[in-house]
């Protein structure tokens, strides 16, 4: 499915349901039908329709902004003035296309993720970053391709992993004090 199919068969009652996921991922159907004011059975089957087109990921829970047009991702450093930090992070808040704001060391002073549905869009967006009271100056590196999206299953898994090693461990000595022949006094 093309970015243009996507954006074409996402209706108001569509988005709805996307903005109600991203809001509270672990809604239930029942519920999002009766706050969106839909039939389940039309919530159930737009759910469906919005896994399958890939429009959601992760067990449907995360949108691919990339299907619902937003394909451009820029990552922007600025250099601030520090008493105007957090008016700065404030203003960042407020411009949609800012997904993410970190305080970072080295060059610059905050790294931000955006996305913009073509370069005009991305233009405006930073437009808005640098009007922003404090903001001295800024850097913009496109994203061409995103090889390893945001993943959090391998850190867990190895945490597993290590608790798990741990629990033998601890299993293994609990067994080997419980099992050594206890010496009585003379």
């Amino acid at each position: 499915m093309s970015r243009s199919d996507d954006l074409n068969t996402l209706d108001p009652t569509d988005l709805k349901i996307l903005l109600e996921l991203i809001r509270d991922p672990r809604v239930q159907i029942a519920e999002l039908s009766e706050s969106l004011g839909i039939a389940r059975n039309t919530a159930q089957s737009r759910m469906r329709r919005l896994v399958r087109s890939g429009v959601l990921n992760d067990g449907g829970r995360e949108v691919d902004l990339e299907k619902v047009g937003y394909d451009v991702v820029g990552f922007v450093t600025l250099e601030v003035t520090h008493r105007e930090l957090d008016g700065v992070i404030g203003a960042l808040r407020r411009i949609p296309q800012v997904l993410e704001v970190h305080e970072i060391s080295g060059r610059g002073d905050l790294l931000c993720r955006v996305v913009a549905t073509d370069t005009h869009n991305l233009q405006t967006a930073l437009r808005s970053i640098l009007r922003t009271k404090g903001v001295i100056r800024t850097e913009t590196v496109l994203a061409l391709h995103t090889h390893i999206p945001y993943r959090t299953e391998p850190l867990i898994g190895r945490l597993v992993d290590a608790a798990e090693t741990a629990g033998a461990v601890k299993r293994v000595k609990t067994q080997v004090s419980t099992d050594s022949p206890v010496r009585e006094a003379d």
